[in-house]
C-alpha cells in the first residue's frame, strides 16, 4: 500500500496554538529583555519545557547538525548551554565557533531564533554548572571535559504566528555594541 504523504501532511493542522496579544509599539529595546518576557509567558502558560531549544552547529565540512538541549541561563553575555568538549557538538564548536538556537513554543505559536558566535565560559563557571546537575547526571563526566558555552548573538528573531498568515516578526541585529530592531 502506497501512502501519498503530501496529502497526509497537508491535512495536519498547523498554527493551532493560541497566540498571546503582541503590542509592537511597546517592545523592549534589548532582545534579552523580550526573550525573558516571552519565556515567562511560556512558563506561566504551561508550555512543557520552555527552556528546550535546538542547537545548530556545522561540522568541519560545513554540514549542519542539530540537537535539542536546555537553556542554562541568559543574560547580557549570551544564551548559555553546556556539554562535554569531547562530544560531537564540542568538536564542531572547536572547529567553527558559531551556532544558532531555536525555541518553539507551539501552544503560543511563538518561536525565537538566536544566531552568533560561541564563547566558552570560564572553568569555574563550567564546573559550577556541572555541580548544579544531579549526582546521577554528574557520574562519568570528567569535570575538565564539561564546558558552559554562550551564544553571543549578532541576530535574534522573535516570530509569532497567526492563522491568517499575517505573522509578526521582530528582528534585533547587533551593530557595534548596540541593538537595532526591525519588525
Amino acid at each position: 500500500m502506497t501512502i501519498d504523504t503530501r496529502l497526509l501532511l497537508r491535512d495536519l493542522p498547523s498554527l493551532s496554538g493560541d497566540a498571546p496579544p503582541l503590542d509592537l509599539d511597546s517592545l523592549p529595546g534589548d532582545p534579552v529583555d523580550l526573550f525573558l518576557e516571552w519565556l515567562d509567558v511560556a512558563r506561566s502558560s504551561g508550555v512543557p519545557e520552555p527552556h528546550a531549544m535546538t542547537l545548530s552547529t556545522v561540522d568541519p565540512c560545513g554540514v549542519p547538525d542539530a540537537r535539542v538541549l536546555v537553556l542554562k541561563e541568559i543574560d547580557v553575555r549570551g544564551w548559555a548551554f553546556a556539554s562535554t568538549r569531547s562530544s560531537v557538538k564540542g568538536e564542531q564548536l572547536a572547529s567553527s565557533p558559531h551556532a544558532a538556537l531555536t525555541f518553539w513554543w507551539q501552544p503560543l505559536v511563538r518561536s525565537v531564533r538566536v544566531r552568533g558566535r560561541v564563547v566558552e565560559g570560564s572553568h569555574e563557571e563550567s564546573l559550577a554548572d556541572l555541580r548544579a546537575r544531579s549526582t546521577a547526571a554528574q557520574n562519568r563526566v570528567d569535570p575538565d571535559d564539561w564546558v558552559l558555552w554562550r551564544v553571543v548573538p549578532d541576530r535574534v528573531e522573535f516570530w509569532q504566528g497567526s492563522q491568517d498568515r499575517r505573522h509578526s516578526r521582530i528582528v534585533f541585529v547587533r551593530t557595534g555594541g548596540a541593538w537595532r530592531m526591525d519588525s
